[in-house]
């Protein structure tokens, strides 16, 4: 069994200085944990895999193909392959 922790993922995400942390990556499945700024822009393009989105914490807008939802902490959505996603974080987190 891989257990982890999320306090262990962001610290090795944040000492790597980018936004994106892959720590599964199985052939079927792959998981990694993505952090954006406040008020930042995803750049991400679409993907050729599913892809689920969990909020952890913050608020977000997110859209895929051409509906858009507000997201916050404990959300969660899911893209099919090749779908237009993007995503603009809040200026303000949650507390």
């Amino acid at each position: 069994m891989k257990a982890f922790r999320l306090d262990e993922l962001e610290a090795e995400r944040a000492a790597n200085d980018g936004a994106y942390l892959q720590f599964v990556r199985e052939r079927n499945m792959s998981v990694g944990l993505y952090a954006l700024d406040a008020g930042a822009l995803d750049p991400q393009q679409p993907h050729q895999q599913d892809e689920v989105y969990f909020v952890v914490s913050g608020r977000a807008s997110i859209t895929v193909g051409m509906e858009t939802t507000q997201v916050g902490r404990g959300a969660s959505s899911m893209c099919r392959p090749g779908s237009p996603t993007s995503s603009t974080t809040s200026p303000r987190t949650c507390g």
